[in-house]
């Protein structure tokens, strides 16, 4: 029997209550969609992406109103899912990185997220072009002067509450508060305000793992109708919107764009992620003139007294003829002291092995000492070394590379503190437009074999049933 329009168009996987269910284009159908939204994306003038948290899934965060979701599991007393990673370890996804390279190519103009995991800004989306609407959990702000904080480590309060860190300029300092609201909070009149100018303009507005539910976000796709503007939407569960779009696609996010980049002939992006951390060596004369006291301290760049959670420990070791006693340093913050002859010139390697969620085990910082007061304190281009340390970790597909990127020189007390970037992690997406190639091929190839099959299967009946009549 031959499938009618609706269930041609999607079939469904029956999860929970009707509002939380999953539809699921078929194979043939996903793929004339993901045609036409390859089209549409090459053909538009302003293109704004509306995100929500069906992008994030395959981070490893939990979305809110699937059937696996914070929400939904909640209500149904369900304990809530197991994060697979730290969440400050969270990388962007295939989808994050597709919108990068799209906004590169000067295709996609703006990005307006309703998430506060920050992944955006992670994967290098500009700050300039991209709303975030409900926050961000890797932000602070000042509320004073207006500088914003892009922090390493999650932000620990939520509803725009004061952190205990100050604002950075010398001539503010006020407090700084966090930036992902509360229930009661209303939207962000900046971030509104830029996110309704470019759904304004915009002629498609792309919406992205989105439900479409909370006000007053989800009516922002709307604006671009009245200037004659479209809007698709790729959703696995039905949204409110979805009468109003000229396109919709039942598939996971990342299947869908990986289509989509593949039939522009785009490619995907690998993600680099870089951390940053200060080594400070302090030294001073003894009393008696004879020795040098020294501390090295491992410290955040965002302030002393803020985390390293990219850090598990540091192993320091010595290189040299009288073997100084080596240190672990489990807890932070990360500090050794030690008393060395005055006259004694010598090296440490430091070992730091990173936190779970880093894409390697170490990464291994050689420090000299010398009781001599440092005079070199040239500055690298930090540009230039960011993006050698991006290409080396492409070209050798691994992690743990390090370079010095800043350097400063203190007279009182003696010391010194350098700036290292680390590789922290490295995700190539390449491949995965060239897995949904095959894939869609292989399904392709399977429903004309079904469909085949049917028919064969029908005309056996058929002649069976003639057969027994005669």
């Amino acid at each position: 029997m031959s499938l009618g329009y609706a269930e041609k168009l999607s079939y469904i996987e029956d999860v929970g209550e009707v509002g939380m269910r999953e539809f699921f284009d078929l194979p043939d159908v996903l793929q004339e969609k993901i045609e036409k939204l390859a089209m549409t994306i090459k053909e538009s003038k302003h293109l704004v992406v509306f995100t929500g948290a069906g992008i994030s899934t395959s981070c490893g965060i939990p979305d809110f109103r699937g059937p696996k979701g914070i929400w939904t599991l909640q209500r149904e007393g369900r304990p809530l899912p197991q994060a697979s990673l730290p969440f400050h370890r969270a990388v962007p996804s295939m989808t994050h990185m597709a919108l990068v390279e799209l906004e590169r190519a000067g295709i996609l103009k703006f990005v307006i997220s309703q998430n506060v995991d920050g992944l955006h800004l992670r994967s290098g989306i500009p700050r300039e072009k991209l709303a975030e609407l409900h926050g961000n959990s890797f932000m602070e702000t000042c509320p004073s002067c207006g500088a914003e904080y892009f922090r390493d480590f999650e932000v620990e309060s939520i509803g725009l509450k004061e952190t205990s860190r100050h604002c950075s300029d010398a001539n503010c300092g006020a407090k700084l508060r966090d930036t992902v609201l509360d229930w009661e909070d209303a939207l962000p009149s900046k971030e509104m305000s830029c996110a309704e100018k470019h759904c304004r303009v915009a002629d498609v507005v792309l919406c992205l793992g989105t439900s479409l539910q909370i006000t007053p976000a989800c009516n922002l796709p709307l604006k671009c109708l009245r200037g004659g503007g479209e809007i698709v939407i790729v959703n696995l569960q039905k949204t409110p919107k979805d009468k109003k779009a000229s396109l919709v696609i039942r598939g996971f996010v990342d299947k869908v764009i990986a289509g989509a980049m593949n039939l522009l002939n785009m490619q995907v992006p690998p993600f680099v992620r870089i951390d940053y951390v200060q080594i400070i060596l302090t030294k001073a004369l003894s009393a008696d003139e004879k020795y040098v006291n020294w501390m090295l301290r491992l410290s955040s760049v965002h302030g002393q007294k803020a985390p390293l959670p990219f850090i598990k420990s540091v192993e320091i070791t010595f290189l040299d003829e009288e073997k100084y006693k080596a240190a672990v340093l489990h807890e932070q913050p990360f500090q050794l002291k030690r008393r060395t002859e005055r006259t004694k010139v010598f090296e440490m390697v430091l070992k730091i092995n990173l936190s779970n969620g880093c894409g390697c085990l170490c990464s291994q910082i050689n420090i000299p000492f010398d009781p001599k007061v440092t005079t070199d304190c040239s500055t690298p281009d930090k540009d230039a070394v960011l993006q050698k340390l991006r290409d080396t970790a492409i070209q050798g597909l691994c992690c743990g590379q390090n370079a010095i990127i800043e350097k400063k020189i203190k007279s009182a007390p003696n010391g010194e503190t350098s700036t290292f970037a680390i590789v922290t992690n490295i995700i190539m997406h390449n491949k995965a437009s060239k897995a949904f190639e095959i894939e869609a091929i292989s399904n392709r190839d399977n429903i004309k074999r079904r469909k085949r099959s049917a028919r064969s299967n029908g005309s056996s009946r058929k002649r069976s049933k003639t057969k027994g009549s005669n």
